[in-house]
């Protein structure tokens, strides 16, 4: 798989402001697939295909419904608009660790082929603690998402190119680069959020180690 194409592909956000009167956290990411609205909407919410680029989930995968991610997040499906006039989207909460963050993903048509997607995390700040966030920054939840995000690309665009061991292939020379790039990319978007490029770069190089077992995680 080409990771560099992949990280050059998505757009990254990071922005501090109020939602619903809160002062939060708001992480995007937006990346445009070859495959139709339908398409798209398909693989991110059935169930059994979920389990194919992301992880097993079970629950109720309806509005109202509590759905669960083998190993990792929870939550209730809090709004569900399927494809209609080009668009479609689909609110959760995202509870894990003790915590509730907020994901939103939003589909748009950019043709009959093409279909953009905007994942939007929102996490209150009042409810991440600072030491967590100067610590690890915005790459710590990033990485992950650009990890879903590529494994929606190849199932959607090449399925058999997709690591077997998805876990295992982090540790690969290939996987480590693939993180070493999106904690760059989280990084930027960090000092654009008005942080010092220094603590941005500590912060995603410190997530970046994490994630290859080369240090800590952060205590919950």
């Amino acid at each position: 798989m080409n990771v560099d194409a992949q990280i050059d592909a998505v757009t990254r956000g990071v922005q501090t402001r109020d939602v619903d009167g809160e002062p939060s956290r708001v992480q995007t990411l937006e990346q445009t697939y070859r495959s139709p609205i339908d398409d798209v909407w398909d693989a991110i919410t059935s169930a059994e295909r979920i389990g194919r680029w992301f992880l097993p989930v079970s629950g109720d995968l309806r509005l109202g419904g509590r759905y669960q991610l083998e190993g990792n997040a929870g939550g209730t499906v809090e709004s569900c608009a399927p494809p209609a006039d080009g668009q479609a989207s689909y609110r959760v909460t995202w509870e894990f660790g003790g915590g509730v963050t907020w994901l939103t993903v939003r589909l748009a048509a950019v043709d009959a082929d093409r279909t953009r997607l905007v994942l939007e995390h929102v996490a209150r700040v009042a409810d991440v603690a600072d030491e967590m966030w100067q610590s690890f920054g915005p790459a710590g939840t990033g990485i992950g998402w650009d990890s879903g995000l590529l494994g929606l690309s190849l199932h959607l665009t090449d399925p058999a190119s997709r690591p077997e061991d998805p876990a295992a292939w982090t540790l690969t020379e290939e996987g480590r680069h693939f993180m070493r790039r999106s904690a760059e990319g989280w990084a930027t978007e960090h000092a654009k959020d008005g942080v010092d490029p220094d603590v941005a770069a500590a912060a995603a190089e410190a997530t970046f180690r994490m994630y290859t077992g080369e240090g800590p995680a952060p205590e919950m």
